[in-house]
């Protein structure tokens, strides 16, 4: 297990919030993508073939907004970018760039060391403030 300051982050979770950071810009592309698939490619069917009141909202803008708040997977992912962009919103200006050259960069070209060269700082330094990003994302998610 890994120690942050506000205790201990599993191994997994640690490299499950790396990965996400990595694919954040998939990330969203994917949130834009289901919102427009649950808005323009929502079918409505009657399913009610025996008659009696449908329980279901029949006014279509409440129905598209029903869905969206409903939809389980295009709410985590909304609340994993949020959390990644809150946080990295609340950077300072050298962490940003931290968070750009080693996650956001493609093709990813260098290691720590060449990271850590291009901040004028050490590598021991830079993987503190990788962990401190981390540990600030899985607060946001609830995670432990």
């Amino acid at each position: 297990m890994i120690e942050s300051p506000t205790g201990k982050l599993k191994g997994a979770t640690f490299k499950y919030i790396e990965s996400e950071l990595y694919g954040y810009s998939d990330t969203l592309h994917e949130i834009t993508f289901m919102r427009k698939n649950l808005i323009y490619c929502s079918s409505h069917d009657d399913e009610n073939i025996g008659g009696g009141r449908r329980n279901v909202v029949n006014r279509p803008t409440e129905r598209i907004g029903t869905q969206l708040m409903v939809h389980k997977k295009l709410r985590r992912l909304e609340e994993l970018a949020d959390a990644i962009e809150s946080v990295y919103v609340l950077l300072e200006r050298e962490k940003q760039r931290l968070v750009k050259l080693k996650y956001w960069t493609k093709p990813q070209c260098k290691t720590w060391d060449g990271i850590a060269e291009d901040l004028h700082i050490t590598k021991r330094t830079a993987l503190r403030w990788r962990d401190g990003v981390v540990y600030a994302i899985a607060e946001k998610l609830g995670e432990r």
